[in-house]
């Protein structure tokens, strides 16, 4: 098949991944960022300037594209993918999370990726849709604390997390976008093996040469660390997550392995590959 492919959201760790696969694959690439000065994208990549927010920015970087990857999460989903289909895009693979299956109404968080689901199917467009686990990536959370010590305090102690490299999300993505043989299907990703945070902080010491640890926070404290990362109806989705239950992330699906023919990445893996972030925040 002939015709670029768009990758929304390209600065973004998915979509910078999937802009680096795709174009080792030999694809026709465009990435819509909304910088284009600072995207710091491949050669042989055309970058081009898109905001959400604008319909026209978004009409201009989809013409000529025959697919396109979108992240989901945007208020206005029904005129994007319509934007989108008015371009010329045929295809459409979305980035939503597994939080969608068995969701409980009234979930913020898997409301709103439900909704961006629902508009990618009443598009009309061809269709493919990403339900990964929670990323590995959400390790880097933890830099300013353990460029102040060795003790990372955290929430939700006991939720224990089949977390996915972000590399494995984007490879699935481009499997996806060049070969159509994953059209009309939902696709939940994981990682290879359920961990807590404790376990990750110290599968991270390992890697790092330190003897990390891990403190969870609870009563007053979660409540005021909930506070400053979310928006009330964000802390209360995280709640019913992980403390109601609403929401089991520790399941292991094989989808990377069936899509890629080689296992999913394991938090070792991508702990090893990014202990120069966690050095470098150190210093």
């Amino acid at each position: 098949m002939t015709g670029a492919l768009l990758i929304m959201g390209a600065a973004g760790q998915v979509g910078g991944a999937l802009v680096a696969a795709l174009r080792a694959a030999g694809a026709e690439v465009r990435a819509a960022v909304r910088d284009p000065a600072r995207a710091g994208l491949p050669d042989g990549v055309d970058v081009v300037a898109a905001d959400f927010d604008r319909p026209a920015s978004v009409a201009a970087a989809a013409t000529g594209a025959r697919g396109a990857f979108v992240i989901g999460g945007r208020n206005d989903m029904p005129g994007l993918l319509a934007t989108l289909a008015s371009a010329g895009v045929e295809h459409v693979v979305l980035l939503t999370s597994r939080s969608v299956l068995g969701r409980v109404p009234g979930n913020a968080v898997a409301d709103m990726w439900a909704s961006s689901e629902a508009a990618l199917h009443a598009s009309g467009l061809a269709w493919t849709i990403l339900r990964p686990s929670g990323f590995s990536s959400n390790a880097l959370r933890w830099l300013p604390q353990l460029a102040a010590g060795d003790t990372v305090r955290g929430l939700f102690g006991d939720a224990a997390i089949a977390a996915i490299d972000p590399d494995d999300i984007a490879a699935v993505a481009a499997a996806a976008l060049t070969g159509r043989r994953h059209d009309a299907h939902h696709l939940e990703l994981s990682g290879p093996a359920p961990l807590t945070p404790a376990a990750q902080v110290e599968i991270l010491g390992r890697a790092l040469g330190r003897p990390l640890r891990f403190e969870p926070l609870a009563g007053a404290a979660a409540d005021a660390e909930l506070a400053s990362l979310f928006p009330p109806p964000v802390a209360d989705a995280m709640r019913r997550f992980f403390d109601a239950g609403e929401f089991d992330d520790a399941r292991v699906v094989s989808t990377v392995a069936d899509v890629l023919g080689r296992p999913a990445r394991s938090f070792e893996q991508w702990a090893a590959a990014h202990a120069s972030a966690f050095r470098a925040e150190a210093r």
